[in-house]
């Protein structure tokens, strides 16, 4: 009886050992700490969207004048169907660059 004891006691032992060095490995203190500071949460994920807002809109603006320039190249290209098109697309971008806004 006394060995069984000994077996489960070891074992449980070792697993707790395993589960604290694999809650030391995913940093879970910092975790229950930010969750205890509700504010810093709030701040943290305020931060977070503001940056991705930033990023989203960089990203777009560098995609769509990378588009521009395509068009604008395929339009000097002198294409006769698409030409029509493209050159209409890029007059339209180009007017509303150059309007001003209130």
């Amino acid at each position: 009886m006394r060995d069984a004891r000994e077996r489960a006691h070891d074992f449980f032992m070792a697993e707790m050992e395993r589960l604290a060095s694999h809650l030391e490995q995913v940093n879970f203190g910092a975790y229950v700490d930010l969750l205890q500071r509700p504010i810093r949460l709030a701040f943290l994920n305020w931060l977070g969207g503001l940056f991705r807002g930033i990023g989203i809109g960089v990203g777009f603006t560098l995609v769509a004048s990378a588009i521009i320039l395509v068009l604008e190249w395929v339009a000097v290209l002198n294409l006769p169907v698409i030409g029509k098109y493209i050159a209409e697309i890029v007059r339209m971008v180009q007017a509303e660059l150059h309007t001003p806004t209130v």
